[in-house]
């Protein structure tokens, strides 16, 4: 699965530092993720999910910390 957040599908960026003479080097940006123990398809699974995505689906409903319900990538999550 990789660096990708389950639910939105965030992943890696690449990008350049660049120095205060315009030197640029290589940088890669990781998204904030966290596994997160979800129910779909009517059964739990261990995810990785993004923060923003983490705390959207805890704000829906009254959730546990690490327990919350989400959606596979192709159907949208806030349809709320």
């Amino acid at each position: 699965m990789g660096a990708k957040c389950y639910n939105c599908g965030k992943g890696v960026m690449y990008g350049h530092n660049v120095s205060h003479a315009k030197n640029r080097t290589r940088k890669i940006f990781k998204p904030n993720l966290h596994s997160a123990r979800v129910f779909v398809d009517g059964s739990y699974k261990r995810v990785k999910l993004c923060t923003k995505c983490l705390r959207q689906l805890r704000g829906q409903k009254n959730v546990n910390k690490k327990e919350v319900s989400v959606q596979p990538q192709d159907a949208p999550v806030l349809a709320a």
